[in-house]
């Protein structure tokens, strides 16, 4: 996948070792291609001293790197793939925090009334976590056409059906993940914690 994560990086999780700074372990493979170790120190150093001195649990989106970490207390507890914004409806930057949780959510089209319940053909996976709401008109081109939303927009972290768009820039704004990854992280954040979307 072009200028995105290798196909098939895990969420992983940090192992501190007796004596040496906490390193990696790759989670379980995906689609066949092998999951690529990562280092925690190298990881962390990216990001700006101020999140990694924040207290508690958090979420830091690298956006250019298509990648979402989940840190507490300063360490990196996941680490996930991610697809992001095309061009004209980019993922939005700056400083969030989860809106709402919603397991098996409805999806529904901005334009039209359609709507897709729970199951495999639902656009949003199995569950949603929002982070980014916004009230005002918005316009931008799909494909060859305007797409108008007229109603709040609302961008989050959510399942995708399309496993092959993790780690490109193809959706309207919000954040997909491989399902099995959005599951485990739905566990692991509440209503209230903090996100960060860095360029």
């Amino acid at each position: 996948m072009a200028g995105g994560i290798a196909g098939g990086v895990a969420g992983v999780k940090a192992q501190p070792s007796p004596g040496a700074s906490p390193a990696l372990e790759p989670g379980p493979d995906r689609g066949g291609t092998q999951a690529i170790p990562l280092n925690q120190v190298s990881t962390l150093r990216e990001l700006p001293p101020a999140l990694l001195h924040r207290q508690g649990r958090q979420l830091v989106l690298q956006r250019g790197k298509r990648r979402l970490l989940l840190l507490e207390d300063g360490l990196l507890l996941e680490l996930f793939p991610v697809a992001i914004g095309r061009p004209g409806w980019e993922t939005p930057l700056g400083s969030f925090a989860v809106l709402e949780k919603i397991p098996n959510p409805t999806w529904q089209h901005p334009q039209r009334p359609l709507k897709i319940g729970a199951g495999p053909s639902n656009p949003l996976g199995s569950r949603w976590i929002g982070f980014w709401r916004d009230c005002n008109l918005r316009k931008s081109w799909e494909g060859e056409q305007p797409l108008t939303v007229a109603s709040c927009a609302t961008i989050g972290f959510h399942g995708t059906p399309q496993r092959g768009s993790v780690g490109r820039a193809v959706s309207h704004g919000c954040v997909r993940l491989y399902d099995e990854d959005v599951r485990r992280l739905f566990e692991q954040v509440v209503v209230g914690t903090p996100v960060t979307v860095l360029p």
